[in-house]
């Protein structure tokens, strides 16, 4: 989804809340993660210690096949998809459903679509999967300290004087 069409009720756009760090926003939903290129190499990173890099490789390759509108190009990266994600002898073979009854007729009229349920399915085997467990590994946790340390940590004290001065004016 775009999300730079988006506008919150106060007629402001919300372009992917750029106040919020990086690694917060990557918490707080996939499809923010997937949007950041650097979460997205920071989740291919683990993925990849998983054996599961494939996944996002295949969501990124759909995304970008969506956006092709010359037909010839379409025809190569459909072709390229389904020989490096889909087919029985692909080098990067992704795990969805009816895999086995895919065969390279689905190539002779490629569409922008085409690959959409299938690219779901991967989006949600990462969404439930990958996607909670990379959210407390070690890669996550590092990125998200130095961005924690960056801000000054609130002294309470400081806090608690700050409130009597208000309150005892």
């Amino acid at each position: 989804m775009d999300m730079e069409h988006l506008h919150d009720g106060d007629g402001g756009s919300i372009s992917g809340h750029q106040s919020l760090k990086s690694t917060a926003k990557w918490a707080s939903s996939l499809e923010n993660l997937l949007e950041d290129p650097e979460g997205v190499q920071r989740f291919r990173e683990f993925l990849k210690k998983e054996f599961s890099e494939e996944n996002v490789l295949f969501w990124l390759a759909c995304e970008d096949f969506k956006k092709t509108e010359d037909r010839k190009q379409m025809q190569e990266k459909a072709k390229e998809i389904y020989m490096t994600f889909l087919s029985n002898k692909a080098s990067s073979q992704v795990n969805v459903e009816g895999q086995s009854r895919l065969t390279e007729k689905i190539l002779e009229e490629p569409h922008p679509l085409m690959f959409q349920k299938l690219q779901d399915q991967i989006f949600n085997l990462m969404k439930y999967d990958s996607y909670s467990r990379f959210l407390k590994s070690d890669l996550f946790l590092k990125s998200k300290r130095p961005e924690e340390e960056e801000e000054e940590p609130p002294d309470p004290q400081t806090a608690a004087k700050r409130a009597s001065r208000i309150y005892n004016t």
